[in-house]
């Protein structure tokens, strides 16, 4: 029994001694956060403060100077180069003038190739007779009829591939006459419908008169053409720059075929000629002389100089330039013989 009163002494005691330090602890964890509560009250004002002093010392945007400046179309002239009718005008007119170049270009490009074609133009009768049978060369090719200087001075065979070269080499003469246009667009569209022309006209002798009616076959005899022309302008170019021994090393590989000996029409048994390396020469001669005509005239008259037969076919003047012996020739024999008069 006396120790029931010690025990609640001893509760009341202990009760009192830790109700403190209760009180001291909740006033710590409340002071605790009161402190940040106090800190981000003082760091907003500064905050605000800081803003109004910046918003105070920025002056107000000036709204003058970010307005646009725009055209007024209804005030602006009609012939104003910024007026939307001036560019609509512009780009009519060089659609129109796209156009209109386009067909200039084609008939132009059609003349100029009738002239090329018909320097070595042939015909084979026998392909229009029933029965017959067309003459072949010494080399199985189909050989025609034809008349003028490549085949009757120059003894070349009236064959498809001696045309296709001849008119490839007045083609290539026209082309380079045309890279002097003003623009390389209409250097493009003039080249464009020349080449056309002439595979219009390959494919109608192949069918007229070879006789290759399956399509298949002649598309692929265009394309072997057209790589063949496109080696006859690298080759002659070169021989342009190069000079006219490498002209006419290109010359004699397209038209005679690189053969040192003379074209025969059928194999008689009989040994073949020698090259007669004057043609080669008098072909380079005419090559020359023809490109220094046609860069005399202007762009208008071009047409008019080719199909008026006063630029393209060999004449006797170009013999006449190969038969006329170089001073070249003469001077190093001319100072050796001085030479030897001096040591005597």
């Amino acid at each position: 029994m006396p120790s029931k009163p010690s025990c609640v002494r001893c509760s009341d005691m202990l009760r009192l001694s830790f109700k403190p330090q209760f009180q001291r602890h909740c006033a710590l964890n409340s002071s605790s956060s009161l402190v940040p509560r106090h800190a981000g009250t003082s760091s907003s004002r500064y905050a605000s403060a800081s803003t109004s002093t910046k918003s105070t010392s920025t002056p107000p945007p000036n709204k003058s100077s970010n307005k646009k400046i725009l055209r007024d179309p209804e005030n602006e002239p009609a012939n104003s180069p910024s007026s939307p009718i001036s560019h609509i005008a512009q780009s009519l007119q060089s659609r129109a003038s796209r156009t209109t170049e386009t067909y200039t270009a084609y008939g132009a490009t059609k003349k100029m190739f009738e002239a090329c074609q018909l320097q070595a133009d042939y015909k084979i009768p026998e392909a229009s007779q029933v029965g017959r049978i067309v003459p072949k060369t010494a080399n199985g090719e189909d050989l025609g009829v034809g008349e003028g200087a490549w085949y009757k001075e120059l003894a070349l065979l009236p064959t498809f591939s001696t045309w296709s070269q001849i008119t490839f080499l007045h083609m290539y003469l026209l082309t380079v006459r045309l890279r002097t246009l003003p623009s390389p667009e209409s250097f493009r569209t003039y080249s464009q419908h020349l080449l056309d022309n002439f595979s219009h006209n390959a494919e109608h002798r192949m069918t007229i008169y070879h006789g290759m009616t399956m399509r298949g076959i002649r598309n692929r005899y265009l394309k072997d053409l057209f790589i063949q022309w496109r080696g006859v302008l690298a080759a002659y170019d070169q021989g342009l720059v190069s000079g006219d021994a490498v002209l006419g090393a290109a010359v004699w590989r397209n038209i005679w075929k690189a053969s040192h000996v003379e074209p025969k029409a059928a194999d008689d048994g009989n040994e073949p000629e020698e090259m007669d390396w004057r043609k080669v020469a008098v072909v380079v001669g005419y090559m020359r002389r023809v490109l220094a005509e046609m860069g005399r005239v202007p762009d208008e008259g071009l047409v008019d100089l080719v199909i008026g037969k006063k630029a393209f076919g060999l004449n006797r003047q170009d013999w006449g330039l190969v038969g006329t012996v170089s001073r070249g020739m003469n001077e190093p024999f001319g100072r050796l013989a001085d030479a030897e008069k001096k040591e005597s």
